[in-house]
């Protein structure tokens, strides 16, 4: 099953044509900037690459002042993640200031400070025109994609060329396609750390919950604690009014974060590992709702560890089965964590015979919550800069890498500054260097 995958991404199936160039133009042989660079499986380096222009009359060329390390980054670094090539430029999370733009850009210009998404949309299509923003047709090429998922998905921006194959902002400049559709200028007043995380994990989180369809004084389920778990539960707290909010972990830190801010209840699957017994018996007759933000990644049995390893499956089910067990009868079952491809002993009588709802979020259309979720950020309601932990370099991105994977240092969510970069936000972490943090 696995390798049904593999064999595909390995397979010249040829390119779907797509309404944007997703290669980079070079400005000219001498002009060059550092990116963070794919090298292979557990490898990432800091390299000299070539700047990229304006290639289509919607481009816009950015500055880059701010950008970070993603969790669903380390499906990358980890090779997790079918199409990669050598050298890609990773970092789909990036802010900055407007140097140029094509000649149809209307709703930004040169100067702007804005805020990238990070999904590629046309702004024009029949899913683009239902907000519907990351179904696009119009910006992923992928051929591989369309024959395992039946169709593509839009282009994402430093993620592989399973989504298109376009150039990231873990670097000094990017490239941002449609930029009509695909930046949001940054009110003043809206400091930078704040910003930054509008380009995925803010939006993310807050279209879990609307996907989820909560509803005031429910009780939520939450597994996984990374940045969009925590997100989720400030969003649940302050603005969504959940009654109880409990949430599976195995992180102290996060976890005593997640108490002290939003009054969440855990979890600690280590201690208590059958998960599902521990959340019944603390919610009696079941979750309102359940929210993944854990992934495929987190295979807890013997069973899918083989799996996983042999490529006889690229996904554990073990999350969802939980989440299966300890949602209530007709509840709802949200996915925002990524999955991948094939999963083995998914409990599907369950979702059938308690008459479940079991959503895939989708990679969030995010330019459809920009304003809202931007609104809650200038009142006050919602603040991103809680789990932003460390500041660093940009050219030691190569080692946060591999520190935010290790989960050392406590390192949660970063701010990667470049040579652009204001100076950081009073109260927010001060700049350090990755290998001492």
């Amino acid at each position: 099953m696995a390798n049904l995958a593999s064999n595909l991404a390995q397979k010249k199936m040829g390119e779907v044509p797509v309404k944007v160039a997703n290669e980079d133009k070079q400005e000219h042989a001498d002009t060059d900037m550092l990116a963070c660079c794919w090298m292979g499986k557990d490898k990432v380096e800091m390299k000299r690459v070539p700047k990229p222009a304006v290639t289509d009359d919607e481009d816009v060329l950015i500055r880059i002042t701010g950008s970070t390390v993603c969790g669903s980054d380390l499906h990358l670094y980890h090779g997790e993640i079918m199409q990669m090539k050598a050298g890609e430029v990773l970092g789909h999370e990036f802010m900055g200031i407007v140097e140029s733009t094509g000649p149809k850009v209307t709703k930004v210009k040169t100067g702007d400070r804005v805020v990238a998404s990070f999904n590629i949309a046309c702004g024009t299509c029949q899913y683009c025109q239902k907000k519907q923003f990351t179904a696009c047709d119009c910006t992923n090429n992928s051929s591989v994609m369309e024959k395992l998922y039946g169709h593509r998905i839009a282009g994402v921006l430093g993620y592989s060329h399973f989504v298109g194959g376009f150039s990231g902002g873990q670097a000094e400049y990017a490239r941002v396609p449609f930029g009509n559709t695909n930046l949001i200028k940054v009110p003043q007043g809206v400091e930078n750390e704040k910003a930054l995380y509008l380009s995925d994990i803010v939006p993310t989180s807050y279209h879990a919950i609307w996907e989820a369809d909560v509803k005031e004084g429910e009780v939520i389920g939450v597994w996984g604690l990374g940045p969009i778990g925590l997100n989720v539960c400030q969003w649940l707290r302050n603005v969504f009014k959940a009654s109880r909010i409990i949430a599976v972990d195995n992180v102290p830190e996060r976890m005593e974060l997640a108490k002290n801010k939003w009054g969440v209840e855990f979890v600690n699957f280590d201690k208590d590992t059958d998960v599902s017994a521990k959340i019944n018996e603390l919610v009696p007759g079941g979750l309102d709702r359940a929210i993944d933000c854990a992934g495929f990644r987190y295979a807890k049995s013997i069973v899918h560890k083989v799996e996983r390893t042999l490529g006889m499956e690229t996904d554990s089910s073990e999350v969802v089965n939980e989440m299966i067990r300890s949602t209530k009868k007709f509840g709802t079952i949200a996915l925002i964590a990524d999955y991948a491809a094939y999963t083995n002993h998914f409990l599907i009588g369950a979702v059938m015979e308690k008459g479940l709802r079991l959503v895939g979020c989708g990679q969030a259309p995010i330019q459809r919550h920009w304003d809202t979720c931007l609104s809650h950020i200038q009142k006050g309601e919602f603040d991103p800069t809680i789990i932003l932990t460390h500041r660093f370099p940009l050219d030691q991105t190569d080692v946060v890498y591999r520190r935010f994977d290790q989960k050392e240092a406590g390192i949660m969510k970063t701010f990667l500054e470049t040579r652009f970069s204001e100076p950081q936000m009073p109260g927010t972490p001060m700049l350090m260097n990755a290998d001492d943090a």
